[in-house]
């Protein structure tokens, strides 16, 4: 499988058909091993020891990337979405914060953040009691709070924003 990753706008690109990884066309020793139960990764490549931290991103695809105290956001693509987006035209789509919009009516029972506070993508950031039953609602982009738009035992509508997320 081919792969297209992009770090702070250059793209590389990972061959990963052949028995040997490529990167850009070169061959590269690498080995990538998870640490159960953690973000942490153990990268070796061409003999170098690398500890990397991957937090999801605010998309599918994409993650936060910590290696040596440096973060890096980085989108990971296979070939076939890459082919698809030059067909269609279409990019990755909106790369900022997005709300947290009430997807059905009811009361607010909790609201977990308050402005000035970082979320991640996937936080619970409200609890919403909806047909007798409490559901999370989970931040689907990470950002730092900048507005909350309700309180505890208000009743919302449907695609109500709740609260309001802004670029850290």
């Amino acid at each position: 499988m081919r792969y297209y990753v992009t770090v702070e706008g250059r793209t590389f690109e990972v061959d990963l058909r052949e028995a040997a990884t490529h990167v850009d066309g070169r061959p590269v020793r690498a080995e990538l091993r998870e640490v159960p139960g953690a973000a942490l990764r153990h990268l070796l490549a061409d003999d170098r020891s690398l500890p990397l931290v991957v937090q999801p991103g605010d998309a599918r695809g994409r993650y936060r990337i910590q290696v040596r105290g440096r973060h890096f956001d980085v989108e990971v693509v296979d070939e076939r979405t890459r082919a698809i987006r030059e067909l269609t035209g279409r990019s990755s789509g909106a790369r900022g914060p997005r709300p947290v919009r009430a997807p059905m009516p009811g009361l607010i029972l909790r609201v977990e953040v308050e402005p000035g506070q970082t979320v991640r993508p996937g936080q619970g950031v409200v609890i919403v009691e909806a047909m007798k039953m409490e559901n999370e609602l989970k931040a689907e982009t990470g950002g730092v709070v900048s507005k909350v738009h309700v309180t505890t035992g208000q009743a919302v509508e449907k695609g109500t924003v709740l609260v309001e997320l802004e670029a850290d």
